[in-house]
């Protein structure tokens, strides 16, 4: 008797389905939103202190709060993810993030601002980790690189519709608007997540979950299968917990470091530029218009770096392609420190939201091929969760060298030094990987290597 293709044979061999398109672009819109919300509290919060009476330099701590929700949401989804699902999670912080966007409209003190910001924060950050371990379940092996990546141009993608929205929404109706907007589309889109957003089927095999639900997705991925696969014996696998230790574990301690240092500076290098680089540039002598069109060319440049870092990744390597990535970032942010010339410094800001943003996804790329599916959503989200500090830190450096009244060149030439200790921590990986023989290799560096090695 012919044996049943098993789960990873149908999704990493055959041809993508229009089922699995639709559902990475489900997770797709997440990241999007995700995007949107994250960015616009940047461009609304001076409206929202005219509006409010509230000083506009004691908005730190209220971008802070809502970072450190992301950060305490992507580390404490992971585990729950990989113990119950994915699609739950994803659709409880959606649920979540839109309905305290929509409070946030509401808030009248500072206080309510500060409690609506840190829970939209706690949505936020689970739906993003879950969502790229969801998608990256359902997309094969070969092609997972370029999926992850393009997916994670969703990030700035919400950032330009956060700005385009703000400027026309904004001036008729009030900030108040815009959050709404940001309320009202994840909680309609969460309905839909409900509805026929599915369950990862890499995960219902390895959990032992139900067989009719796995023959039954597997049927929607290959239909003229569907006859061979409702007739599968069960796995009856043993669910197992998934707790952080295992990050650390069977020879995956060191990826897992020097994964978590480029996340960490990444990430504190994008904050950097998103929050200060407006007013470094008046410092300058430029016009405030030239702050958003920084950020704009910095997003869009975000989205090319996006669409194409899995192509790159799969020709030259992923560790390769990121430690070029952040060796050319040292050199570029180096470059705004002295330049003078304003379209060669928007020039320098398109190419570095290519360099940064696309890391960010080849990032997500390898961290999700490098952990097994047992603890990825773990492993996603502890790597995110470790990148929000970054984020955190990367605005609170940049306030402390301003009140210490360093020039703008200053400042931008120790926004260099983050992106040098990624570059450092990637050439270690790169080492640590060939210095190990291949007999020799674990299951995390050999997990890696699928990807790095195209």
């Amino acid at each position: 008797m012919e044996r049943s293709p098993t789960v990873n044979e149908i999704i990493d061999q055959r041809p993508m389905s229009r089922y699995q398109l639709w559902t990475m672009a489900l997770c797709g819109m997440v990241i999007v939103l995700d995007g949107f919300d994250t960015q616009s509290i940047g461009f609304l919060a001076p409206s929202m202190a005219e509006s409010l009476h509230i000083p506009i330099k004691t908005f730190g701590p209220i971008f802070v709060f809502a970072l450190i929700g992301l950060m305490i949401s992507s580390m404490s989804a992971g585990p729950i993810a990989d113990r119950w699902g994915r699609k739950w999670p994803i659709v409880a912080c959606t649920l979540i993030f839109g309905t305290f966007a929509m409070l946030t409209a509401r808030c009248t003190t500072f206080d309510q601002l500060l409690l609506c910001r840190f829970l939209t924060g706690l949505g936020l950050g689970g739906a993003l980790s879950n969502s790229v371990a969801l998608m990256s379940e359902y997309a094969p092996k070969r092609q997972l690189a370029v999926i992850v990546s393009i997916m994670f141009c969703g990030m700035p993608t919400g950032a330009v519709l956060a700005t385009q929205m703000s400027s026309v929404m904004l001036p008729r109706w009030g900030w108040q608007s815009v959050f709404y907007a940001g309320g009202v589309l994840p909680l309609t889109l969460a309905l839909l997540l409900i509805a026929i957003l599915p369950e990862s089927v890499r995960f219902l095999e390895v959990s032992g979950g139900n067989q009719q639900k796995i023959s039954n997705i597997l049927g929607r991925i290959s239909p003229e299968l569907a006859d061979a696969l409702l007739s599968r014996s069960p796995q009856n696998a043993p669910r197992k917990n998934a707790p952080v230790v295992s990050l650390f574990t069977e020879g995956r301690a060191a990826g897992t470091v020097l994964l978590w240092i480029p996340y960490f500076m990444n990430l504190l290098i994008l904050y950097f530029v998103v929050f200060w680089l407006p007013a470094l540039l008046r410092q300058t002598g430029k016009p405030v218009s030239a702050g958003m069109t920084a950020i704009m060319l910095f997003s869009v440049g975000g989205i090319a770096g996006s669409f194409v870092e899995g192509n790159l990744m799969n020709r030259w390597g992923a560790l390769t392609v990121l430690l070029a990535e952040f060796l050319c970032t040292t050199l570029l942010i180096a470059s705004l420190a002295f330049s003078v010339s304003f379209w060669l410094m928007m020039s320098i800001t398109f190419v570095l939201g290519f360099a940064v943003q696309g890391a960010q996804g080849g990032l997500s790329a390898v961290a999700a091929t490098f952990y097994p599916i047992s603890i990825r959503s773990t492993g996603i989200g502890w790597a995110l969760g470790i990148g929000r500090i970054g984020s955190i830190v990367g605005p609170m450096l940049g306030g402390a060298m301003l009140k210490l009244d360093w020039n703008p060149r200053e400042i931008l030439l120790a926004g260099s030094i983050p992106a040098l200790c990624a570059a450092a921590a990637t050439f270690m990986s790169i080492w640590l990987r060939s210095n190990v023989p291949a007999d020799q290799q674990d299951a995390g560096i050999a997990g890696e290597s699928a990807i790095s090695h195209g």
